[in-house]
């Protein structure tokens, strides 16, 4: 199981962004092998830690971490793919953040979890999942994806008082002063979770771009491309993909994974059985496939690692890593690294 992939899509506004702040994006995007027939495909995904390296290296470049922020502010319903053009032919703001976080696994796809959106007292929440621990290499992402939303609940009402609040769940960075230009309204830092929460009077606005036939053919395809995407996991990757949101310092439960599918445990084990598979074993596989993931493609450190998978300690963790590979985690970082370096060196091509 990989940690997740996004559409180039949002690469391409990445760049964007980058380029506003003064950045030259070339030489990056070469370094990556991201080039403009890759940009240019429709189908074409960039691993979510290879984003957030990416992401990183532009803004060491331009010196501004508040790239999220701005790209946040360059979205338009195109950068989102078929959920941004579902959204924005939706007839109100309550439909187009349903279509917003609904349709994201079209064009993003991450083993922490998924954007949701629900009613609280009456507001409206779009909630984006944790992606905890943060670091320098994952602000710009919760940055991008909540201030995308407000940007675009702008874009679909042309008003800048929808938005009741805005919950981060890090503390204020210091290019803190740079949400007051994203959010039209108060930001709450260290708050239990991610989120834009919208005045309950705002979600029955109408949108100004709402054309009825265009959202119901735009929702028989998107709806189709969702099938077609879950038609096309086994059940135990179904099983995996539920796994991995409720891994965070704990070990999941089939009966917690059997409510995650809406189904019975007993119906669990009979279909991963089908599949001569267990429970136990998707679990373990889980685990040891994005420690790989976590411990080559990202900068946390094994005890981050440890408590992301659900292990009582970095020790249980590093015991567990050297079973799976043969090799402490530390060590096998190292070798990645090492390979990285030597692949992109001149002398290596």
């Amino acid at each position: 199981m990989k940690l997740g992939d996004i559409s180039v899509a949002y690469v391409e506004l990445m760049v964007r962004a980058a380029e506003q702040l003064g950045a030259d994006a070339a030489p990056l995007l070469a370094q990556y092998q991201l080039d403009q027939v890759r940009l240019a495909s429709a189908d074409a995904r960039i691993s979510i830690p290879r984003f957030m390296r990416l992401g990183h290296d532009l803004i060491e470049q331009c010196q501004a971490p508040q790239l999220g922020l701005v790209m946040g502010q360059l979205t338009s319903a195109s950068h989102l793919g078929l959920a941004g053009l579902l959204a924005q032919s939706a007839s109100d703001v309550r439909t187009a953040c349903r279509c917003l976080t609904e349709y994201e696994l079209l064009s993003s796809f991450n083993s922490r979890g998924r954007s949701q959106f629900s009613l609280e007292q009456g507001q409206g929440i779009a909630h984006f999942y944790s992606i905890s621990p943060y670091n320098a290499f994952n602000l710009f992402v919760v940055d991008s994806v909540l201030a995308g939303w407000a940007a675009m609940l702008h874009w679909l009402t042309g008003r800048n008082d929808l938005i009741a609040r805005v919950e981060v769940e890090f503390s204020r960075p210091a290019y803190g002063d740079f949400y007051k230009q994203a959010f039209p309204a108060e930001v709450v830092f260290d708050a239990p979770r991610n989120a834009v929460v919208l005045h309950d009077w705002a979600l029955s606005l109408p949108s100004l771009h709402r054309c009825a036939s265009t959202y119901e053919g735009l929702k028989r395809l998107a709806d189709r491309e969702l099938q077609r995407v879950r038609l096309g996991l086994s059940f135990r990757e179904q099983v995996e993909r539920a796994i991995g949101p409720l891994l965070n310092g704990q070990t999941p439960t089939l009966e917690a994974v059997s409510q995650r599918l809406n189904m019975a445990p007993w119906t669990v084990r009979r279909r991963l059985s089908s599949e001569d598979t267990n429970f136990q074993q998707v679990l373990n596989d889980t685990r040891r496939n994005l420690a790989m993931s976590y411990v080559r493609d990202t900068s946390l450190t094994l005890g981050e690692i440890a408590y992301l998978l659900g292990f009582g300690s970095a020790a249980a963790f590093q015991r567990a890593f050297k079973r799976w590979s043969g090799i402490a985690p530390g060590r096998f970082r190292e070798q990645c690294r090492l390979h990285i370096s030597t692949a992109s060196s001149p002398s290596s091509g």
